[in-house]
C-alpha cells in the first residue's frame, strides 16, 4: 500500500558498501534460502513461462523513475510477471517492521488476517499486486487476496500470498518474510533484488486462513504441478 519515491537503485551504491557487514541472507547462504518449498523446481516453473502473452493494457514501472517495461502476462491457469523486488514492512508493527526501520511504513495492508488485523510482513511471505487501474484489473483476471503465489529468484521456489495492494503503475514488491526466504536482503530502505524476479499467480486460488503458510505452500505444490501440466 506504499508509493515508494525512491528506488532501490538510488541506494545500490550504500548497500554494496555495506555488504561486508550483511547478515548471510544477502547472500543466498542462509539455510532458510537453500530450502526449496514443494516438490517442484525453479526450473521446471521457469521453462514454462519463457513468453508472454500480455494481459495488461500497458507496462508497468519497477520504481518511480523506471520506464514502464512490465507487462502482466497469462498462462493457463496463472499470471506472472518479471521485475524486481522491493521490500514490503507494510502491517503489523514488529521490531523488524516499524517506522523507525521503514520510511514507507504503514501500519496496514489490504488484506487481513482471519481476526482481522492486519498482516505481519516479517513472518508472513506475502506478494503485493498493483492496485486495479486502466492497466490491469486483477480481480478480473481472478487473483485474490490470500491468492498463491509462486515467487522465484535464484533457482529457489518460495510459496507466498496475495497480501497488499500497491501503486497502480509500479509491480514488484513483495514482504520481508519472502525476501528474507530467497536470500534477498530484507531491509525495506537498502535491500531487495534489482532485478531475476519471477512471480506467478495462480488464478482463482485462496488460502484460508490467509496466515497459514503451511497451507499455501501445500495448495502452492499442487497448483504448482497442475501448472506444468496444463501449460
Amino acid at each position: 500500500m506504499r508509493s515508494r519515491t525512491l528506488a532501490l537503485g538510488a541506494v545500490a551504491g550504500a548497500a554494496l558498501l555495506a555488504s561486508a557487514t550483511l547478515p548471510s541472507y544477502a547472500s543466498g547462504t542462509s539455510k532458510t534460502a537453500s530450502v526449496r518449498e514443494g516438490s517442484v523446481s525453479a526450473a521446471a516453473l521457469l521453462a514454462k513461462v519463457t513468453s508472454c502473452s500480455q494481459l495488461s493494457n500497458g507496462k508497468y514501472r519497477t520504481d518511480d523513475e523506471t520506464s514502464a517495461s512490465i507487462p502482466v502476462c497469462g498462462k493457463n491457469g496463472a499470471v506472472f510477471w518479471k521485475a524486481d523486488m522491493d521490500v514490503d514492512c507494510d502491517g503489523q508493527r514488529t521490531s523488524k517492521c516499524n517506522e523507525n526501520t521503514d520510511p514507507w511504513y504503514q501500519d496496514d495492508t489490504a488484506f487481513h488476517q482471519s481476526n482481522g488485523k492486519p498482516l505481519k510482513a516479517d513472518s508472513l511471505p506475502y506478494v503485493v499486486v498493483p492496485s486495479s487501474s486502466g492497466i490491469w484489473n486483477y480481480a478480473g483476471a481472478g487473483i485474490k487476496g490470500g491468492g498463491v503465489v509462486a515467487v522465484i529468484y535464484n533457482n529457489k521456489v518460495e510459496y507466498a500470498v496475495v497480501g497488499d495492494t500497491g501503486p497502480t503503475k509500479i509491480i514488484g514488491e513483495a514482504s520481508y518474510a519472502t525476501a528474507q526466504a530467497l536470500g534477498v536482503n530484507p531491509d525495506p530502505e537498502s535491500g531487495g533484488a534489482d532485478s531475476g524476479v519471477t512471480y506467478i499467480l495462480f488464478k482463482n486460488s485462496q488460502v484460508s486462513p490467509i496466515e497459514n503458510h503451511g497451507a499455501a505452500v501445500s495448495l502452492g505444490d499442487q497448483l504448482a504441478k497442475q501448472f506444468i501440466r496444463d501449460n
